[in-house]
């Protein structure tokens, strides 16, 4: 494994630990630099931060920064969009989903920067 890889991996861990989105540096990666594909990517993302998630979970349970009985709604309405998500990235093309996905990171950069803006 190259010391690259295993730099991008603790910092999208360490990124995705913190509730920063570590997700969107890993999938770049893969795809601009490692040249996966972009479906294969996402599934290689969701398999790596299952581990990170757990140690996370336990690590804020732990400094109860956790409030369970506020996020179980969250959890319902992730898990109901999970499932209808896993079944139409088979009837999306690889092209669009990179398309999506590249929206999807300029319209959160673009959030980032007038909550920014507004909190100055």
């Amino acid at each position: 494994m190259s010391i690259i890889k295993i730099i991008v991996s603790f910092l999208s861990g360490l990124i995705g630990s913190m509730g920063f989105g570590g997700g969107g540096i890993l999938i770049i990666y893969l795809v601009i630099f490692a040249d996966t594909p972009q479906i294969k990517s996402q599934g290689i993302n969701l398999a790596f931060f299952v581990p990170c998630a757990i140690i996370s979970t336990i690590i804020y349970t732990v400094k109860k920064q956790i409030k369970y009985k506020e996020i179980f709604p969250v959890i319902l309405g992730g898990i109901a969009g999970a499932i209808p998500a896993g079944f139409m990235l088979n009837l999306i093309k690889t092209e669009y989903l990179s398309k999506i996905f590249a929206v999807f990171l300029i319209c959160m950069g673009i959030s980032s920067l007038i909550k920014l803006k507004k909190s100055k």
